[in-house]
């Protein structure tokens, strides 16, 4: 499984894809979990089976549905008090969910 988070430059979802990849680990889940920034979407569409989009830049939400629909790519906004508690465990279970 794929999981991409996707913010405005793709440098404040870093640290969470960090604390994602050791709760993964953790959990002995096979999972690629990558950062990017809202125009490098494009380049990762073909690979990614799931995109969470930072809660700061939730007005691209509709944007990035509509590009990873025809994907089959499932998309939500990450969890605010996750997103700001840098919650890895809880993100990566958000993900898992959809």
């Amino acid at each position: 499984m794929k999981i991409l988070l996707v913010c405005s430059a793709g440098m404040s979802t870093s640290m969470l894809v960090d604390k994602m990849r050791k709760a993964a680990e953790a959990q002995g889940l096979e999972a690629t979990i990558d950062a990017t920034a809202e125009a490098g979407l494009a380049n990762e569409l073909e690979t990614t089976n799931v995109i969470l989009i930072g809660p700061q830049v939730r007005y691209l939400e509709s944007k990035i549905t509509s590009k990873a629909k025809p994907h089959g790519i499932k998309v939500a906004v990450i969890d605010s008090m996750a997103y700001g508690t840098m919650d890895g465990k809880k993100v990566l279970q958000q993900a898992l969910s959809l």
